[in-house]
């Protein structure tokens, strides 16, 4: 049992890969912004933050977009506080980003479960993490304006997990 992502780190790819790198061009999207070094939270946070704020500020519902955070929450019986958090994201400001990153602390609790659950109020993103948050975010808005508009998010294979693979996005 593993996921996409483990199950393709155990795997070797063959002499010069799947995929050709000569069929593939480079195209730069330099900001000429560099994030700071040190976060003060978890890189898989802000990661998911990265992740379900791009889909929300690029047209999905903000219930949609952290429907894995809000399930957590219901199993931990926080579902108004995970709601009130969720009211609170609203764009690409700081005190929508601080929610986000606070809401995504439930994601732990679907998961993983339970027993690795951090009380959300002890997830205070520092200014440094803040400003890397936004870099993406922005980076990620420019991304869809320039390469074309998502098509679909949150996509699961449904159906087509395995023994060996069980899941993955």
């Amino acid at each position: 049992m593993s996921s996409v992502t483990s199950r393709i780190k155990a795997i070797k790819q063959p002499r010069g890969g799947y995929i050709p790198t000569n069929s593939l061009s480079v195209e730069e999207l330099n900001d000429g912004k560099e994030l700071n070094k040190d976060e003060n939270i978890h890189a898989s946070l802000v990661g998911l933050v990265v992740d379900y704020m791009s889909r929300f500020l690029t047209g999905t519902d903000k219930s949609d977009a952290f429907k894995i955070s809000l399930a957590g929450s219901k199993i931990i019986k926080e579902e108004n506080k995970s709601k009130k958090l969720l009211n609170n994201i609203n764009g690409l400001n700081d005190k929508s980003i601080i929610n986000a990153c606070k809401l995504v602390g439930y994601d732990v609790c679907y998961r993983a479960g339970i027993n690795y659950y951090k009380n959300v109020d002890e997830i205070n993103p520092d200014n440094n993490t803040i400003e890397n948050i936004s870099i993406m975010l922005t980076r990620s808005i420019h991304f869809f304006k320039t390469c074309g508009q998502k098509l679909l998010d949150g996509i699961t294979f449904e159906g087509g997990y395995t023994s060996t693979i069980t899941t993955g996005d």
